[in-house]
């Protein structure tokens, strides 16, 4: 399983591989129980981890930066119930995350997909694409998404 085809579903819970996409939706396996389902893009929107930012003091960041710095580390994961214990740990292991807009609930996420990830043994790389062409992919996404909705509200309307 590869880095790049890890995507996250609104609405769905955990992680999913990306097995397949048609022009209504996405095959999708979990990364929990390694179901397979169909999810349409009418009712969910998809995110590519690698597609991801994380907040910093600088420059935003991939998450695949912070989930490197999180595997280099040798501090224990925290419960991820305590709030104070992950931005501790956060503190520890990525001190430039910029803590004022980049939530409990967020680290809280990434803590929980850093397990998933850590237990499929995904290999935590992104892909030789450039960060140009990788936005232009994000882009087009968008437009297909778009262009559907247009349609679908041209039919609703004839």
């Amino acid at each position: 399983m590869e880095y790049n085809k890890i995507i996250s579903v609104t609405g769905l819970g955990g992680l999913f591989e990306l097995v397949g996409s048609k022009k209504d939706g996405a095959i999708v396996r979990s990364l929990d129980d390694k179901s397979t389902k169909f999810v349409a893009s009418r009712v969910h929107n998809f995110s590519h981890l690698e597609s991801i930012e994380v907040y910093t003091q600088n420059d935003n960041v991939n998450l695949a930066e912070v989930f490197q710095a999180m595997e280099k580390s040798n501090e224990a994961l925290p419960d991820e119930k305590d709030a104070t214990a992950i931005k501790a740990y956060y503190q520890q292991v990525f001190s430039q995350l910029d803590f004022d807009r980049v939530y409990a609930s967020d680290m809280k996420k990434m803590i929980k997909w850093y397990k998933a990830i850590k237990a499929n043994n995904v290999e935590i790389k992104l892909s030789e694409a450039s960060d140009e062409e990788t936005g232009q992919l994000a882009n087009d996404d968008v437009t297909v998404e778009e262009e559907t909705k247009v349609e679908e509200a041209q039919e609703g309307h004839s």
